[in-house]
């Protein structure tokens, strides 16, 4: 689910579909929203190790996850054998919890790049589909996305017309965090 579409994004941009189509825009505002996303507050937290033994998956996270037994979860971006939406069996600890998963035993090992794990229903997208700001964050960073590689040498003008090689670096972040207000997830931003 995107909360910014490529229609309103190509109405920013005031460029035409001929130039550049909806799976190109798509494929930035999805850049941002990987971007922005996981910085705000949600019942989600990052996958960093996997292990099955006995037919039960077992993943570690970074932060506090808050399940309890019961709690539908989705994991995604761990692999295709742990990832889907599952009901937690045990919670070792506030890092840790279980599922079923039939599968041949799996050594405990780390999940580089991080996967995600959320509550169902509960994902940032969802919580925060009809937020204004979490908008327009998404689609100033998606426009500076957007500039960044379309712009003649990757450089871009700033308002006073001076060049601005360096704008998608980490001020990018800076720029909107002030958009973002309460739904920033401090604990997100150092993890």
């Amino acid at each position: 689910m995107s909360l910014v579409t490529p229609t309103q994004l190509r109405d920013v941009l005031q460029v035409s579909s001929s130039l550049y189509s909806d799976a190109y825009l798509q494929k930035v505002i999805d850049t941002s929203e990987l971007t922005i996303l996981p910085l705000l507050v949600s019942y989600s937290s990052a996958v960093t190790n996997r292990r099955i033994a006995s037919n039960v998956a077992t993943l570690t996270t970074n932060t506090p996850h808050n399940y309890i037994v019961g709690s539908s979860v989705v994991v995604s971006s761990v692999d295709a054998t742990f990832n889907g939406t599952f009901t937690v069996t045990a919670v070792g600890s506030e890092y840790e919890f279980s599922y079923a998963k039939t599968n041949a035993d799996i050594a405990m090992n780390a999940v580089i790049p991080h996967g995600t794990t959320y509550l169902s229903g509960y994902d940032a997208a969802t919580i925060y589909a009809s937020n204004p700001a979490v908008y327009e964050a998404i689609m100033v960073v998606s426009v500076e996305i957007f500039q960044s590689i379309t712009a003649a040498g990757g450089q871009i003008e700033g308002v006073d017309f001076q060049p601005t090689p360096y704008r998608i670096g980490r001020s990018l972040l800076n720029r909107v965090v002030g958009i973002l207000g309460k739904s920033l997830d401090t604990g997100a931003m150092l993890a």
